[in-house]
């Protein structure tokens, strides 16, 4: 079990990360706040050592990332009905991106994690392909597929990094 110190040292250093990537999946604050818990969970059970911290924050993103699965194929989430759907964007992200962000949010699932972790997290591809378990050109053809539908979405070239 991590010290109350660790903990809180991860939790400053990976809260808006993990929030994010949850959004991204989930769509939703309180299943959000869920996944959130249950990750930092894990965290404090966890008797996993770091070697750096590359590798640890590669590991708050793996769990999240598996525990938003979980929960999206979940019998109870299979067996309810959203009351709402999200239409405001997260307080945890700028607003200067807000167009942007909602055409991210828009892309299909397997499109998604990878323009967050390229553009949000600038993570590399060959560590996306570590990341995320898939071939490091799986990758680059996700990327190159992504930016194609953004750029349609968002009408030209004005959003390319």
């Amino acid at each position: 079990m991590r010290s109350e110190q660790e903990v809180n040292r991860a939790i400053e250093r990976y809260s808006d990360t993990i929030r994010r990537l949850c959004m991204l999946h989930l769509k939703n604050r309180d299943d959000t706040e869920d996944i959130f818990q249950t990750v930092f969970l894990k965290y404090v059970l966890s008797p996993v050592s770091f070697e750096s911290e590359e590798h640890e924050k590669a590991w708050f993103i793996r769990v999240t990332i598996n525990a938003c699965k979980d929960f999206l194929k979940s019998f109870f989430r299979s067996r309810t009905v959203p009351l709402d759907e999200l239409t405001e964007l997260p307080a945890v992200l700028p607003a200067d991106y807000s167009d942007v962000l909602e055409a991210v949010f828009s892309l299909p699932q397997k499109y998604r994690e990878v323009v967050y972790l390229h553009y949000f997290e600038d993570y590399t591809a060959p560590q996306i392909s570590r990341i995320l378990r898939k071939n490091v050109n799986t990758v680059y053809t996700l990327l190159t597929r992504s930016r194609q539908i953004l750029r349609e979405k968002l009408g030209g070239d004005d959003y390319e990094r």
